[in-house]
């Protein structure tokens, strides 16, 4: 296609009735690019795709592309039910007879079984069918949303050397933060409706714009004590109104204006997850010579002896249809094995997260799914305002009111996160948990379950998710269970060792720690001590104010202006002295 960009877009606004979720974007894609589109959920990334796609017509500005290129999109959802076989499926995207050998061709890349029907195949199996009609296009510009989600880890590395080799332009948006760092070469960010662009890779994104996002946020911080102190200036009722100085006045007005438009950043996630339901005993599960399959004649696990203890954190691998849910099936009790003996320990509760989403009731509203009726909820023994909870996880009272059929799927994701922390129970079962979360909300769930303090069970096809959260995992392959310690990489490695002549894939490369500050001391001083003592208590008094605040702000005659000038003071005070309480008990611990 020569040196000219494949697509432009040049201040393109899209809304859906509201604000709009795209703002006068402007974007070339150049041929050969690897680009990743990041930003949190509900931000447009799926909504800029489409755009892109021509699935979508802007509102306003110009969407400019050479009538030859071409142009495949592969969405989120998994496709629907459609006639004939896989081989049939794939070679009439082709659309050349004569390239029929295509097809077969694709179904070995893409380890996909040529003669079955395309309605008996899993969710997976069906994006991997959808992914080759868009290669069968060989387009100039892929788009893919998701690519990842319900592929397995070896298709997933498959499709990571495809496109780093392919000689088209790919456009894409993951969650999977070791797709980003082996594929992307540059990043286009989604940030409150604006996007810029990042010509370096993601990790070198990912440092530059914490350092843009904390000048930002200084800025911010001086305009908001400016806020506050102006509201309470005005709050005075001084005497003598009529001689007001009227410029501070009016700059006051702009100055609120200029936050009423500013678009503001979501909140953080707030995750606090505690193990409910009491302490069970040592062996949380054990199993002996379990052999279980849905067709006797061909059993899916095959003699398998394991033993969980209280505590572990436990990633499942295994490729799709390898007997992973399964064996969380068997752990749960809705299997019963066809030989062997299998036990829960003692006062075990298991709680599951399924993938399915079936828990939620998609015509009650958000506050409904998780409280039924209740105004207030308890977390880890701490009492909350349903709406300061559930604003923990970017739900504001607005949004808390919203029928669920109306949520996306990243809302979906985090209402059932929302409901499941609630009661967690002390066995937590998670299914392909990290499908539809943004990369910011993962890694806020990886550092809870790392901290959980119960059992923890879980299948993922996220590498750089089971390396920051398991123990150890535990490896279906041809129906044998084996264990290995460490996450994905420390398997990969082992892997590696046991088979010097024909090695296994390097390990993803892992996050080296930050290093620790030198510090001298070698006790903490006495102000260090109590802070330790009275933060806790501090910490929690600020937020049960944040929640009743957001509580008031939810009253349909709320005072606005003044509660939220007080919200953000409130919020700015817990912010603080979670930041001095992390800061003392981190020096404490590097002083044992």
């Amino acid at each position: 296609m020569g040196g000219m960009a494949l697509i432009v877009l040049h201040n393109v606004t899209v809304g859906f009735g509201n604000a709009p979720v795209l703002e006068n974007i402007s974007l070339a894609v150049e041929p050969g690019a690897r680009a990743c589109v990041t930003g949190r959920n509900g931000e447009g990334k799926s909504t800029l795709l489409k755009v892109i796609a021509g699935a979508i017509e802007p509102d306003s500005g110009e969407v400019l592309r050479d009538p030859a290129v071409r142009v495949a999109y592969l969405p989120q959802d998994v496709p629907a039910d459609r006639p004939g076989t896989v081989r049939e499926i794939l070679a009439a995207a082709l659309h050349d007879p004569a390239r029929a050998h295509v097809a077969d061709a694709l179904c070995t890349r893409l380890s996909l079984p040529p003669d079955a029907a395309f309605d008996a195949l899993s969710g997976g199996l069906r994006r991997r069918v959808l992914l080759g009609c868009a290669l069968a296009r060989e387009p100039h510009l892929l788009l893919l949303d998701e690519p990842t989600n319900h592929l397995d880890i070896p298709s997933i590395r498959w499709l990571e050397g495809f496109l780093a080799a392919a000689p088209f332009a790919c456009l894409f948006v993951t969650h999977d933060r070791a797709f980003l760092r082996a594929v992307a070469k540059s990043v286009f960010d989604l940030d409150r409706g604006v996007l810029s662009g990042w010509d370096c890779d993601y990790p070198t994104f990912l440092r530059r714009k914490a350092e843009l996002l904390a000048d930002e946020a200084v800025y911010w911080e001086r305009k908001a004590k400016k806020l506050s102190e102006e509201e309470a200036w005005l709050r005075r009722g001084v005497k003598a109104r009529t001689c007001r100085n009227e410029g501070r006045v009016a700059a006051l007005m702009r100055l609120r204006q200029a936050f009423a438009e500013r678009r503001a950043q979501v909140g953080t996630v707030s995750l606090a997850l505690g193990a409910e339901g009491g302490r069970t005993g040592d062996i949380v599960y054990q199993c002996q010579g379990v052999t279980f399959g849905y067709d006797p004649d061909r059993p899916v696990l095959r003699d398998v002896s394991l033993r969980i203890l209280r505590g572990e954190r436990i990633g499942i691998l295994g490729a799709n249809g390898a007997g992973k849910s399964t064996l969380l099936n068997l752990l749960l009790g809705r299997l019963t094995p066809q030989r062997g003996t299998q036990r829960l320990g003692a006062n075990v509760r298991p709680a599951f997260f399924d993938q399915l989403r079936g828990a939620l009731d998609p015509e009650a509203t958000v506050a409904e799914n998780v409280a039924d009726g209740r105004e207030f909820v308890t977390v880890g023994g701490v009492r909350k305002h349903l709406y300061g909870y559930l604003g923990d996880f970017l739900f504001t009272p607005q949004r808390a009111r919203t029928p669920v059929k109306a949520l996306s799927g990243g809302e979906r994701a985090r209402l059932l996160l929302a409901r499941l922390f609630l009661n967690p129970g002390n066995l937590l079962v998670m299914d392909e948990p990290t499908n539809d979360l943004d990369v910011e909300t993962l890694e806020l769930l990886e550092e809870q379950l790392a901290n959980y303090p119960g059992t923890l069970l879980l299948v993922s096809h996220d590498r750089d998710f089971i390396d920051h959260v398991a123990t150890s995992v535990l490896v279906i392959e041809e129906g044998r269970v084996a264990v290995y310690p460490g996450g994905y990489g420390d398997w990969q490695a082992a892997r590696a060792r046991q088979a010097p002549a024909a090695p296994a894939p390097a390990p993803e490369p892992r996050k080296a720690p930050a290093p620790k500050r030198d510090n001298a001391a070698t006790r903490l001083s006495y102000k260090e001590q109590q802070l330790l003592k009275t933060l806790p208590g501090e910490i929690e008094r600020l937020e049960a104010l944040v929640a009743d605040l957001n509580a008031a702000l939810a009253a349909p005659d709320a005072d606005y202006a003044g509660l939220s000038a007080r919200l953000a003071q409130a919020q700015a005070d817990l912010d603080a002295a979670v930041d001095a309480y992390l800061e003392v008990e981190e020096k404490a611990e590097r002083l044992g």
